[in-house]
C-alpha cells in the first residue's frame, strides 16, 4: 500500500531487533536516578558545661525613714534600681516606730520593698511598747514578736538576724535564750559562709560608739567561723578589718563589721577613730550592696545621687 508513500513508510518502520520490556526499561531508569551513597559525618560530643551559680544579693542600711526629711527617698531609689533581699539594720522609722509613722513615713519610701525585706529591730522601734508597730508592719518577716531574732538562707549563705535589744527578749548573756538559740542555729546550719546583722554595733568610731552588750553573739559567731556582721545605730558608714570580740585584729578568723547607719535619717560624726577601722564616712546617705558567692563575697557602698563617696572590696569565706 505504500506505493508512492514508500519513503514515508520506510521512515516510520521500527528498527529490527529485540525491544526492551517495560520491566527492563524501568530498571534502567531507576538505576539512572539513584543517588550516590553519602558518608555520614561524625559529630563529636560537646563538652559538658557546669553552670555557674548565680550569686545572691543583699542590700543593707539602717536608720532610715523620717517624715522630717527626704533622705530615705534618695536611698529608696538606690534599692528600687537593684534586685536583691533588703536588710534593714534597725531604726527603720523615726521617732517611735509607731503604726502611724510606718504608714506615713516608711511606707511611701522603703515600704515599696516590704515583700523582699528581712528586718532587724532597733531601739527606736521599742519606744512603742513591745515594738508592736514594727512587728505588726513586717509580720512574719521580722520573726516572732516575743523574740525578734531569726535566720534564713540566701543563696549558699546562712543569714542570722539578732535582736540587739536583748534585754527585751530574755537577756544578753551567753546562757540566755537568744544566745542559746544562736549557737544551736549555727550548729544546725553548718554553712561555709555565714553573715549576721543587728542594730547596736560591737565596734563603732561614731557618736554612740561600741556596744559590749552584743559580745556573746560575736563570740558565738566567731567560734562558728562566720564572716560578716552588719550593724547600724551610728548614722555613719564604717568598715572594720576582721577582728575578734575584744577588738584584736584577726585576718584569718575574725569577723568583718560594717556599720551602715546611712539609710536617710541623719548624719553623725566620728569623735575617735578606733583601731582596725579601715574606712569611714559621715556625710553620705547610701546602701551597702553585698554580692554573696558560694565561697566569697564582694561589697560596694553605693551613694545617693549627687554624692561621690564609695567603698568596695572583696573577701573569702573561712575554710
Amino acid at each position: 500500500m505504500c506505493g508512492v508513500l514508500a519513503g514515508a513508510c520506510a521512515v516510520r518502520a521500527e528498527p529490527a531487533g529485540e525491544q526492551p520490556s517495560p520491566t527492563s526499561l524501568g530498571q534502567v531508569v531507576a538505576s539512572a536516578t539513584e543517588a550516590p551513597a553519602v558518608a555520614t559525618p561524625t559529630v563529636e560530643p560537646s563538652p559538658s558545661v557546669t553552670p555557674v551559680p548565680t550569686p545572691a544579693v543583699l542590700i543593707a542600711a539602717g536608720d532610715i525613714s523620717s517624715c522630717s526629711n527626704d533622705g530615705d527617698e534618695a536611698t529608696a531609689q538606690l534599692v528600687e534600681a537593684r534586685p536583691g533581699t533588703v536588710a534593714v539594720l534597725g531604726d527603720s522609722v523615726y521617732d517611735r516606730g509607731s503604726p502611724g509613722e510606718f504608714a506615713d513615713c516608711y511606707t511611701p519610701t522603703w515600704g515599696r520593698f516590704r515583700d523582699r525585706t528581712r528586718p532587724a529591730v532597733g531601739n527606736h522601734e521599742y519606744l512603742t511598747t513591745g515594738a508592736a508597730g514594727y512587728f505588726d508592719y513586717f509580720g512574719d518577716s521580722a520573726g516572732a514578736s516575743d523574740r525578734g531574732y531569726y535566720s534564713y538562707d540566701l543563696g549558699e549563705w546562712h543569714i542570722v538576724v539578732v535582736n540587739s535589744l536583748c534585754w527585751e527578749v530574755g537577756g544578753c548573756g551567753a546562757s540566755d535564750p537568744q544566745a542559746v538559740w544562736l549557737a544551736a542555729d549555727l550548729h544546725d546550719h553548718p554553712s561555709l559562709c555565714t553573715l549576721a546583722y543587728w542594730h547596736f554595733p560591737r565596734f563603732s568610731s561614731g557618736l554612740h560608739g561600741s556596744s559590749t552588750i552584743v559580745n556573746a553573739y560575736w563570740d558565738i559567731l566567731y567560734d562558728a567561723g562566720a564572716e560578716i556582721v552588719l550593724t547600724g545605730h551610728d548614722h555613719t558608714y564604717e568598715r572594720f578589718s576582721p577582728q575578734d570580740a575584744n577588738g584584736v585584729a584577726d585576718p584569718e578568723h575574725g569577723l568583718r563589721e560594717f556599720v551602715v547607719g546611712t539609710g536617710g535619717g541623719s548624719h553623725y560624726g566620728f569623735p575617735l577613730p578606733l583601731p582596725n577601722s579601715e574606712v569611714r564616712d559621715s556625710a553620705t546617705f547610701g546602701v551597702l550592696v553585698l554580692t554573696l558567692y558560694g565561697d566569697r563575697y564582694e561589697w560596694q557602698f553605693v551613694p545617693v545621687a549627687g554624692k561621690t563617696f564609695t567603698d568596695q572590696g572583696s573577701g573569702l569565706c573561712h575554710s
